[in-house]
């Protein structure tokens, strides 16, 4: 690119950042009224966290802080998203503020009421139900209004056959349900509305999102780019690379793949452009690695947490489960994007756009320190996540106020924009948790859960193969437009159970929706984050989707394999973990290869197709397929012959050209 090329990607790209970073266009009451709300929500979450009304002598119920932070998150909903849909709205109709006073006052009448609820169920049962009627309907429109129709149309099939479902003929057939009680259990109580799901948000993951917030302000996703690039920048491709590494890192915390598109696409994918990748590619590499940050342990988006409540095990458990799949999901992004850049011949980063190391360190170090809290409390220490997630946070604030990066320490307006902010960000997902619950009750209370468990048992009964691709294709369509935690709240509630009745192994079952749930992020036609990265870049949404899912094929994949092979997950002797971790890391390597087209050189379509076979046969696992070890050495053995062809007919090449050069 000339300098004038230059100049001119940087300015548009800018322009899209700017745009799509841009606070929405709100009215000034709108605005301080949903961010005084949400900071209210924080607030309460951040003394449940530290028990500090237990500790002042008040003996309160969580129920009664997720009953409060929903009355909140109803009214915030009401306050900034309209009825006919969008999100930008200039004044507050009459009926939207009737509805969220409505919602203010149900629920505070509720959390009022409830320990009466807990001492005497039957007798408050006239209540329950004068509640439910009106709770049930403010979810379902608040739902509506923040994930759209497909979501709503989802929770109100399984409203309507809580009510119907023992007309319904065959398995299908549920248990008859007395209408008067259902509603009132259904809307009030802790084991459904206000069950595990919303308690695993409200008290844990609204810390995590207060957490992302702190660092969004204190400039950590400029860190993570600037360590990245000082890392990366010298190599081929570097500019791709720092994508990478710094949308993975950040991801990991950010709990939304299309904010960390936001907030470090601004700055990778210029450099990605400025190098020489074309649009659709520079935003298709921030898309995958940003959304790949949601399966990257230690805090996967929070999801880590809730799969360890869900599934009743310890934290440790579940990210040494999910770090050996998360390695190969970038390396297979890492590897097509280092291959790209050697196809075509793109540099790595000038040095003047490289920052010296010592220096990136220096200048942002400390924003380790809240990393290493979050795992001393929870491994050292062994509190709860959400104890261990208020620390962290709390540190990230105080290393910004005593450090400050670049010279810029975060003041007293940022702290509250965070708290503020945190809790407005936390809406959908609490709605979410709370129709996650009523669906919990519902599969329970009418024995739909055992019905789809005998529908898919019918399916796996011929084909596993078929019942996995059917899941998976669920999963991304359920999993459209929502943040991760979200995502897989939903669908560990509808779908892995069933799985694991079926036989599969429960961590591999919760990780099989996540990762699908996840890759509706980059699949068209909803993948959001390949369109906000596309909104960046300049190029077309659909083509840089397209683009999104060649480079990140392997979340695709894996699933299946460690379905077959939990001891991809670290389930087994250690003699499976290791050969299967192996053969899986080359098996990635050379079907990436064979997916760009080029290793030491440009391949041909013919040895395209090999280098992707002979990654396919190593990615198989040994134990779950007949011959299987057989089957990898086959794949091990392909892949040998067709790398060293392809090395030596380059080499051959390269030597050839520089005899011819110097004859010349």
């Amino acid at each position: 690119m000339t300098d004038n090329q230059t100049a001119q990607v940087e300015q548009d790209t800018n322009e899209r950042g700017k745009k799509l970073l841009a606070e929405r266009s709100e009215a000034p009451l709108i605005k301080t009224l949903t961010l005084g709300l949400g900071a209210i929500t924080t607030l309460i979450v951040l003394t449940w966290a530290v028990e500090l009304w237990l500790k002042l002598g008040f003996e309160w119920f969580d129920e009664q802080a997720m009953i409060s932070c929903l009355g909140i998150t109803l009214a915030v909903i009401f306050i900034r998203y309209p009825f006919s849909g969008g999100t930008e709205r200039d004044t507050l109709p009459w009926y939207d503020a009737i509805l969220a006073v409505l919602s203010l006052g149900a629920c505070g009448y509720l959390a009022y009421f409830y320990g009466d609820i807990e001492l005497n169920p039957f007798a408050a049962r006239p209540t329950m139900f004068n509640l439910g009627i009106i709770l049930l309907p403010l979810v379902w429109e608040a739902l509506r209004r923040t994930t759209g129709w497909s979501l709503t149309l989802v929770f109100s099939v399984f409203v309507v056959y809580a009510f119907v479902g023992h007309l319904v003929p065959g398995t299908m057939r549920g248990l008859e349900q007395e209408p008067i009680r259902l509603i009132a259990e259904l809307g009030v109580t802790n084991v459904a509305m206000f069950g595990l799901p919303m308690k695993i948000i409200v008290l844990t993951v609204v810390l995590f999102i207060w957490m992302g917030q702190l660092l969004l302000h204190t400039g950590a996703s400029e860190w993570f780019t600037d360590l990245a690039a000082a890392v990366m920048g010298r190599s081929r491709g570097g500019s791709a690379k720092i994508a990478v590494v710094a949308s993975g890192l950040f991801g990991s915390i950010s709990g939304s793949a299309v904010s960390n598109v936001a907030s470090t696409g601004v700055i990778t994918i210029p450099l990605m452009r400025q190098a020489g990748y074309d649009a659709k590619s520079a935003g298709a590499i921030e898309a995958v690695a940003s959304t790949g940050g949601q399966i990257m342990p230690p805090i996967m988006g929070a999801a880590a947490f809730l799969m360890a409540e869900l599934l009743e095990l310890e934290y440790t458990e579940i990210i040494l489960a999910a770090l050996v799949p998360s390695a190969l999901y970038y390396l297979a992004v890492f590897v097509q994007a280092d291959l790209e850049a050697a196809k075509n011949g793109i540099a790595p980063l000038p040095k003047e756009r490289i920052p010296p190391f010592v220096r990136v360190v220096k200048e942002g170090w400390f924003f380790v320190l809240p990393y290493v809290a979050l795992i001393y409390t929870l491994f050292s220490l062994n509190l709860p996540p959400q104890e261990s997630a208020f620390w962290a946070a709390i540190c990230v604030a105080i290393v910004s106020i005593i450090f400050g990066y670049k010279g810029h320490r975060i003041n007293p307006k940022q702290l509250w924009d965070s708290v503020a902010g945190a809790g407005r960000a936390s809406a959908d997902i609490i709605v979410i948790g709370a129709m996650a619950g009523i669906i919990i009750a519902i599969l329970d209370r009418t024995g739909l859960g055992q019905a789809l468990t005998l529908v898919l048992a019918a399916v796996g009964e011929d084909s596993l193969f078929l019942l996995l691709v059917l899941t998976a294709l669920v999963s991304i369509l359920l999993g459209m437009g929502m943040p991760t935690s979200a995502i897989y709240l939903l669908l560990a509630t509808m779908i892995a159970p069933s799985l694991i009745k079926l036989g599969i192994n429960p961590i591999a079952a919760h990780m099989f929706v996540l990762y699908y749930g996840l890759m509706s992020m980059i699949t068209p036609p909803v993948a959001i984050a390949a369109f906000a990265a596309a909104s960046l870049s300049g190029a077309r949404p659909m083509e840089t989707g397209a683009t999104a899912v060649r480079l990140g094929w392997i979340a695709y994949v894996i699933p299946f394999v460690f379905v077959l092979s939990p001891s991809l997950l670290g389930q087994g002797s250690t003699a499976e973990i290791v050969t299967t971790t192996v053969t899986a890391f080359i098996g990635v390597w050379i079907s990436s290869c064979g997916l760009i087209g080029y290793m030491f050189g440009p391949l041909t379509v013919f040895y395209r197709l090999m280098f992707f076979v002979a990654g396919i046969l190593l990615l198989l696992p040994a134990e779950a397929i007949p011959n299987g070890l057989l089957v990898n050495g086959a794949g091990l053995l392909l892949g040998i012959l067709i790398v060293g062809k392809d090395y030596v007919s380059n080499r051959h090449k390269r030597k050839t050209q520089t005899v011819s050069s110097g004859e010349s």
